[in-house]
C-alpha cells in the first residue's frame, strides 16, 4: 500500500495530463505559462515554505556529499558511454543529460506524499546543491559536442547568469536562512504560503503530463533505454552501495533514494533545443523514462 499511496497520486495527475492535452481542454500555448508560472513563482515558494517552516538540526554533509558523488559518477560514465557506443555529437547532449537529470516536481510529490514535509525539506536542500553541479555536467557536455564552437563562450557566460538566477536554488536558500533565522512561520504568512502551494504540485504534474511527447520514440528507444537504464538502474544501485557504505541511513537514505529513481526533468527537451542538440532524443527519453520511474520508484519505496 505504501507504493499504491505514495506513488499513484503523482502518476494519475500526469496522466490526466496527457489526456486533457490530447482532449484539447489544455494546449501548448497555456502549458508553457503554466510551467513559467510553477517554475518562476510557485515552486521556489513552495519549497522556500518548506525548508523555511521545518525543524532540522543542519544539513547532512555526507549525505549530500555521497549523492552528489553518485551523479559525478554518472556523469563519467554517460561519457564513456556516449565514446563506446557511440553516439553522435548531435545525440551526446540529449543522451548524457537522461543519465543524471532529475524530475523535482514528482520527486516532492512523492516524497510528500510518504516522508511528508521533513523529507520535503531535506530534498530541497539536496537539490540546491545538485541543480548548479549537473547543469555544469549538462552544458559542458552540450558546448564539447556543439557545431557552433564559436559560441561556447557566450554560452557558458548565459549559463552562469541562468544559474546564479536559478529560481528553485534561490528558494532553497532563502528557506535555509530562514529557518536559521526566524525558525518558524507567523500563522498568517503560514497560512498564505500553504494556499499558494496548494496550486504547485497539481498543475506541475499535469504540465508534466502535457508535455510528454511520443513522437519519435520508437526511432529512439534503444538509446531512450539505455540512458533509462543508466538512471533508473545504475544509479540507484551504485547510491544504495555508496549510502551503506558511508552510513548514511534513516530519513536520508529514504529521501536519496527516492532521489536516485526520479526519471528524467523535462527541462532537458529545453536545454537540448537552446544548444542545438536532439530534441526528439530528449522528448523520447522522458517519455521513457518517466513510463519506467513508476517500477524504480516502487522498489525504492519498498527498500
Amino acid at each position: 500500500m505504501i507504493v499504491l499511496n505514495a506513488l499513484f497520486p503523482a502518476f494519475f495527475l500526469i496522466f490526466l495530463g496527457v489526456a486533457l492535452k490530447r482532449a484539447g481542454i489544455t494546449n501548448q500555448a497555456y502549458l508553457q505559462q503554466s510551467d513559467q508560472l510553477i517554475y518562476y513563482i510557485f515552486f521556489p515558494v513552495m519549497l522556500f515554505w518548506k525548508i523555511g517552516g521545518a525543524s532540522f538540526g543542519g544539513i547532512d554533509w555526507t549525505f549530500c556529499l555521497v549523492t552528489l558523488l553518485i551523479l559525478a559518477v554518472l556523469f563519467v560514465v554517460s561519457t564513456v558511454v556516449i565514446h563506446a557506443v557511440p553516439i553522435s555529437h548531435f545525440q551526446a547532449g540529449s543522451f548524457s543529460q537522461s543519465c543524471y537529470r532529475f524530475n523535482t516536481y514528482i520527486g516532492v510529490a512523492v516524497i510528500l506524499n510518504c516522508l511528508g514535509a521533513e523529507g520535503v525539506a531535506l530534498f530541497g536542500i539536496m537539490i540546491s546543491l545538485a541543480i548548479p553541479l549537473i547543469n555544469i555536467f549538462a552544458v559542458s557536455t552540450l558546448i564539447y559536442h556543439s557545431p557552433k564552437e564559436s559560441s561556447s563562450g557566450n554560452r557558458a557566460r548565459q549559463f552562469g547568469r541562468a544559474l546564479a538566477a536559478n529560481p528553485l536554488i534561490l528558494g532553497c536558500i532563502a528557506g535555509i536562512l530562514y529557518s536559521k533565522i526566524f525558525g518558524e512561520f507567523p500563522v498568517f504568512i503560514d497560512n498564505s504560503l500553504s494556499l499558494a502551494s496548494m496550486f504547485t504540485l497539481p498543475m506541475a504534474l499535469l504540465s508534466i503530463g502535457g508535455s510528454l511527447s511520443f513522437n519519435g520514440i520508437q526511432k529512439n528507444l534503444k538509446t531512450s533505454l539505455l540512458a533509462s537504464g543508466l538512471k533508473l538502474v545504475l544509479m540507484p544501485l551504485l547510491g544504495y552501495g555508496a549510502y551503506k557504505l558511508a552510513g548514511v541511513d534513516g530519513l536520508a537514505f529514504k529521501v536519496g533514494m527516492i532521489f536516485f529513481c526520479l526519471p528524467v526533468s523535462t527541462t532537458i527537451y529545453v536545454l537540448s533545443s537552446q544548444m542545438n542538440s536532439d530534441t526528439e532524443l530528449a522528448s523520447s527519453a522522458i517519455v521513457v523514462s518517466t513510463m519506467l520511474s513508476f517500477f524504480s520508484l516502487s522498489v525504492a519505496l519498498l527498500i
